[in-house]
């Protein structure tokens, strides 16, 4: 799987999930904040963590989420484990 397919993927699983899906998926860049840009929640966060483990059929294990501040500290994790 490409990094731009995995960035569509989690576009989707994020735009249930933030509030201005259109204005703040349409500005999303790999820098783009978790906390600051996009505004989750530590529930939402956990709602995303479950939505890409069930989409891209991966565990986050021995894992601390917040290690993940950026998009790109998600897509990287989710690159490596699917290259497993």
């Amino acid at each position: 799987m490409t990094r731009d397919e995995i960035v569509e993927k989690l576009k989707t699983i994020l735009k249930y999930t933030v509030s201005n899906p259109e204005e703040l998926l349409s500005n999303l860049t790999e820098e783009s904040n978790l906390y600051t840009d996009l505004s989750l929640s530590s529930v939402g966060m956990l709602y995303i963590i479950i939505a890409i483990e069930e989409t891209f059929k991966i565990k986050f294990e021995n894992v601390n989420f917040e290690d993940f501040q950026t998009v790109k500290d998600v897509i990287d994790y989710i690159s490596k484990e699917i290259d497993k």
